[in-house]
């Protein structure tokens, strides 16, 4: 039997946004009463809850999410449990594998609704996102709004520099621990610089 576990927050217009982008609107452009059928406009920014960043959101002449294959979303996923910090010692004893999907459990989804969700978070050293990037695995994902917090956004672009994807806003992270897992993280084909995805873990029972 195989469980199906959703990593992603909904988007709506009560869906939180990082400070300073734009608000998310959901408008009718269709009304089934008067139109015969439903439709609605949706406006938001491409890194607006659960989504990748690709390298050209921070590396000048860098890959858009349309230029990988659908095989570079998924792959076998590592939950770790960082809510005591981040630190190099528990990944190099997670099993980790080049190709793996990493997601790092900081336990922050559980104030996703809450300002300090966007103004205290843990997030990684540079030397720990340089030693996943030596590990060539395919993405980096945090139950977070962000894998920085300077303004330099030097973990960013250790990854994304590095053909490390992000995924940011992830959640439900806690059901994933001890588990053996696939992630299938699959973003909107945009020819830009991220978008939001619809990630979810399938949890193999053995």
């Amino acid at each position: 039997m195989r469980q199906l576990v959703d990593l992603s927050v909904a988007l709506n217009s009560q869906t939180p946004v990082y400070p300073g982008d734009p608000a998310i609107r959901v408008e009718p452009a269709g009304v089934f009463e008067r139109n015969g059928y439903t439709d609605h406009l949706v406006s938001f920014g491409n890194h607006t809850g659960t989504h990748i960043d690709a390298p050209l959101h921070m590396v000048a002449g860098g890959k858009t999410l349309d230029e990988y294959s659908p095989e570079r979303f998924v792959g076998h996923g590592r939950v770790v449990d960082v809510r005591n910090g981040f630190n190099l010692a528990a990944l190099q004893h997670a099993g980790i594998q080049p190709g793996d999907l990493v997601l790092f459990y900081t336990g922050m989804s559980s104030r996703y609704h809450q300002s300090i969700y966007f103004e205290i978070y843990p997030v990684m050293s540079s030397e720990l996102a340089q030693w996943l990037v030596k590990q060539k695995v395919k993405m980096v994902g945090v139950d977070a709004c962000s894998v920085d917090n300077q303004k330099d956004l030097t973990i960013h672009k250790a990854l994304l520099g590095g053909e490390v994807l992000i995924i940011e806003n992830l959640t439900n992270l806690e059901q994933l621990l001890g588990k053996d897992f696939i992630v299938y993280a699959l973003p909107i084909k945009l020819n830009i610089d991220g978008a939001p995805a619809r990630v979810v873990a399938q949890i193999e029972e053995h």
